[in-house]
């Protein structure tokens, strides 16, 4: 299943996406493509979201949602970067869709919330995400927007509700005529994104207990500013 977010259909994210299913149409796979725009789904957060969240039945089309996520055997995510994240769109429907009870549930239920440790409570699929950035790498590099994206959307939706394996990918610098280099080889990475998706050897991602080590590798940094030590 992969989830898609843009508002045209023939434009370069449309591209992209196409480029990445190509190995799995060839070796007869099945897609399931949630074009959230041509399909209309709502991502903003509703009274009914809010009842469901406190106990309440789930909206009208959320079950539906569930149960094309529960028929993949892998999921991918594809869409532009807006603001170093994904587009307003696609946030909505993981708020809408990733609900308690469902995806995730602490203790036995809505009254545990807060008292009782997190369940998570969706099967580790591979999963992978394909962000297509206007940005330069060294931009992203520079301030650490890829990082940050990693921990926000790896970490904080997909690991917290028990997709751990999850591997995220940016299409750097696609703007514009003049970047139509960078754009091939976005399609190209695509595919080949999807290649190694798709091997038999691939590798099961952990990444959950790869951000955690990563941040308890980092050292304290001793900043020196005349006799004042600082510690950062």
């Amino acid at each position: 299943m992969t989830v898609f977010s843009h508002p045209f259909a023939d434009h370069y994210p449309a591209a992209v996406m196409d480029a990445f299913h190509e190995p799995f149409r060839r070796g007869g796979h099945t897609v399931d493509v949630l074009d959230l725009h041509q399909e209309g789904f709502d991502p903003r957060f509703t009274e009914a979201d809010h009842a469901h969240f406190w106990g309440g039945p789930a909206p009208d089309g959320i079950t539906e949602m569930h149960q094309r996520v529960e028929a993949a055997d892998r999921l991918a995510f594809v869409y532009p970067v807006y603001w170093w994240g994904m587009p307003a769109t696609m946030k909505g429907w993981i708020e809408r869709v990733f609900t308690g009870g469902w995806a995730y549930q602490y203790g036995s239920g809505v009254d545990d919330r807060g008292k009782q440790p997190l369940n998570a409570l969706l099967p580790s699929i591979p999963t992978v995400l394909i962000g297509i950035g206007g940005s330069k790498k060294r931009t992203y590099d520079k301030y650490g927007y890829d990082e940050a994206m990693r921990t926000q959307i790896d970490v904080g939706i997909f690991a917290y509700c028990g997709i751990d394996d999850v591997a995220s990918h940016l299409i750097y610098d696609v703007e514009g005529d003049h970047n139509a280099p960078h754009r091939d080889a976005g399609l190209r990475q695509a595919r080949g994104i999807a290649a190694d998706f798709l091997a038999p050897g691939r590798r099961e991602r952990t990444v959950k207990a790869d951000h955690l080590a990563a941040r308890a590798s980092l050292s304290p940094i001793t900043l020196d500013i005349g006799r004042t030590s600082v510690r950062d």
